[in-house]
């Protein structure tokens, strides 16, 4: 006959093997290197720019993202500096959106510089500095180690390529690549924002912009360039485009 002392052993050794296997699954905690906000003062304006409690917030933001994706490096070395950029690059454009997860990225593979678009790092007509990948390559993202630390040493022009990366996966969370981020803009603000991309589109092919001539290509990388302007010199970018700033604060500020 089986006693209820003994039917509360089974039970307790049921939890524990679960508490376990829970345990075993989690992944460990991650350690950001001791100069993490230095680096990031020193390399991101957007972090220095920042009270004492959104540094906090902002440094939680990216070790939940680094503990999330795998960074592999492809030929480089994936150094701490890689990560933390990285990292700073993938929280700028969500800090202000509560619980983001990036669901449609699980690895990012680090190249020395740029390839072409069959992702070689050899050879003719590497022009590609980073990559959101479709088909075999779904759920990755391919960097330039060269142009990741370039879009944070160089503080005097308006690109970032790793930001520009991340706001591709922004775009794509709604289901569709189109330069309409729908799962942050408000569907009162999409005419107005197709509107103004169009415009500026024109403006930028017809030399009437300071916007990159990449931004002419089509809304999808006129949304990321003009995002890119928007992080990395916000003062300036207010000034010449206060209509595309206006919008641009409703995907990406909400405050």
């Amino acid at each position: 006959m089986i006693t209820v002392l003994q039917i509360l052993f089974v039970l307790f050794l049921i939890v524990l093997i679960i508490r376990l296997v829970f345990q075993s699954r989690r992944p460990e905690a991650l350690v950001l290197p001791e100069n993490t906000e230095e680096i990031l003062a020193d390399y991101v304006i957007f972090y220095a720019g920042l009270d004492e409690d959104g540094r906090a917030i902002f440094l939680d933001k990216m070790k939940r993202f680094l503990s999330a994706v795998k960074i592999t490096g492809a030929n480089a070395e994936v150094e701490d500096l890689d990560r933390i950029l990285i990292g700073a690059a993938a929280v700028m454009p969500v800090f202000y959106i509560p619980d983001w997860e990036y669901i449609n990225l699980r690895e990012i593979l680090l190249y020395p510089g740029n390839f072409n678009t069959d992702y070689e790092q050899q050879g003719n007509e590497r022009l590609v500095s980073g990559m959101v990948g479709t088909g075999s390559l779904e759920n990755i993202m391919i960097l330039s180690k060269w142009e990741l630390r370039q879009g944070f040493i160089n503080r005097k022009n308006n690109r970032n390529m790793a930001l520009h990366e991340f706001v591709h996966l922004i775009d794509k969370m709604d289901g569709s690549l189109d330069g309409v981020p729908e799962i942050l803009l408000q569907r009162k603000f999409v005419p107005q924002w197709k509107q103004l991309l169009e415009q500026e589109m024109e403006n930028v092919r017809r030399g009437q912009s300071d916007i990159d001539l990449y931004a002419a290509t089509s809304p999808v990388e006129c949304f990321a360039v003009v995002s890119e302007y928007f992080f990395e010199q916000p003062e300036i970018f207010s000034e010449q485009h206060p209509d595309l700033h206006a919008l641009l604060q409703q995907i990406f500020i909400r405050k």
